[in-house]
C-alpha cells in the first residue's frame, strides 16, 4: 500500500500592481512553500519528524511457478527481516511461547540442489526440504502457508504469547531443512509448535487433516514424551478448525476424524516440545483451492487454529 500525500492549493499572487521586487518575492514564496509541505509529505522533516513507514515486502514468485493470488486479497505482507520471535503483550498466554513453522519455502524452487540433500530424521533420512505443492493457476503452498503463519502470529500475540517463526519474509533463502525446523521449537523451549501446510493430492479427494507424531525412539529421535501434548493440541485444533472454517475432516486420510498419526516426518520425529503438522486442504482440488486462495478464508482458518492452540494452552 503505497502512501500518497496531500493535494496542495499553494496560495496564489495577488493581483494589485506592485514593485517589482514586491512582485517577485510574491511568485517565490508560494513555490518555496510548496516545496517545503512537500518535503515534509514524504518524511524528510530531519529527526525530530516521525516518516511514515515504507511498505512491507511481499514474498515473490519464482518464474518457473506461476505466482498471481488467485482470490485478488494478496498476501498479508507483514514479512519481516529474518525470523526471530516476537514477545507478546498481555493476555491469557503471557509468559507462553508459540513457534509456527510455514511449511516449505518460495525459494526452495531456486536451491533445489541444497533441499536434496539428505538429513537424518532419526528413523531414516529424507530430503532438507520439498518445494511443496500449488494450485492448478500457481498460487503456491509456500505463499499460502506464510499469509496463514502471519495471521495466526497476529491473533497469538493479542492473547499475549510470544511467537517465533521458522522462516520470515525472504529469510531463509530456502528451507529451513525438517531437522533445523524442529530444531528451532525445541531451542526455543515452545509450549506448542504448529506446521502449516496444504496438501497436493489427486482432485476429488477434500478436506483438512492434522497429522500427529507417533511413538518414536530411534536415532536422534524420541517422541515419547511429546506423544500425548501432541494428541491433545492436534485434536483442539482439529476441532476448532472445524467450527471456524467448516472445512470437513479429509476424506481420504483418517477415516473421517481429520487425525492421521505418522512417524516418517522429521519435523515431528525431532521435536521434543508439543507438535502438530495441519494440512489446511486439498490444493490440487478446486473447491479446496477456491477456500485456500481466499484471504477471508485463510483468516477464518488461522482463528481456527489459534483457537485451538489457545485452548491447549490454557488447559495444560
Amino acid at each position: 500500500m503505497s502512501y500518497v500525500g496531500p493535494d496542495f492549493d499553494p496560495p496564489q499572487p495577488r493581483r494589485p500592481r506592485r514593485r517589482p521586487l514586491t512582485v517577485a518575492l510574491a511568485a517565490l514564496v508560494p513555490g518555496a512553500l510548496l516545496g517545503w509541505m512537500v518535503y515534509e509529505a514524504v518524511g524528510g522533516g530531519g529527526a525530530d519528524h516521525a516518516a511514515s513507514p515504507a511498505p512491507a515486502p511481499r514474498s515473490s514468485a519464482v518464474s518457473s511457478v506461476p505466482a498471481p493470488d488467485p482470490s485478488g486479497a494478496g498476501d498479508d505482507g507483514k514479512a519481516t527481516a529474518s525470523p526471530s520471535a516476537r514477545p507478546g503483550g498481555s493476555g491469557p498466554l503471557k509468559g507462553k511461547v508459540v513457534v509456527i513453522d510455514p511449511g516449505h519455502n518460495q525459494g526452495n524452487f531456486r536451491h533445489t540442489a541444497e533441499i536434496g540433500r539428505q538429513v537424518d530424521i532419526g528413523t531414516n533420512r529424507k530430503e532438507c526440504d520439498t518445494t511443496g505443492t500449488s494450485t492448478n493457476d500457481g498460487y503456491t503452498e509456500a505463499r499460502f502457508t506464510l499469509d496463514v503463519a502471519h495471521r495466526l502470529r497476529d491473533l497469538l500475540e493479542r492473547q499475549g504469547a510470544t511467537v517465533k517463526l521458522t522462516r520470515d519474509g525472504d529469510a531463509p533463502a530456502w528451507g529451513p531443512c525438517v531437522d533445523e525446523r524442529a530444531r528451532i521449537g525445541n531451542t526455543a523451549r515452545a509450549d506448542a509448535a504448529v506446521s502449516l501446510h496444504a496438501d497436493g493430492s489427486a482432485a476429488g479427494n477434500r478436506g483438512f487433516h492434522v497429522i500427529l507424531p507417533g511413538p518414536v525412539h530411534a536415532g536422534g529421535a524420541d517422541t515419547r514424551a511429546i506423544v500425548g501434548p501432541s494428541h491433545d493440541l492436534g485434536v483442539r485444533v482439529a476441532g476448532n478448525f472445524l467450527r471456524e472454517t467448516g472445512e470437513q475432516p479429509s476424506n481420504y486420510l483418517g477415516g473421517g476424524t481429520g487425525l492421521v498419526t505418522r512417524t516418517d516426518l522429521g519435523g515431528l520425529n525431532l521435536s521434543t516440545v508439543p507438535k502438530v503438522f495441519i494440512e489446511c486442504g486439498n490444493m490440487r482440488d478446486s473447491k479446496d483451492a477456491a477456500l485456500l486462495t481466499s484471504g477471508a478464508w485463510r483468516q477464518r482458518a488461522a482463528q481456527g487454529i489459534s483457537e485451538g492452540i489457545v485452548s491447549f494452552l490454557r488447559g495444560s
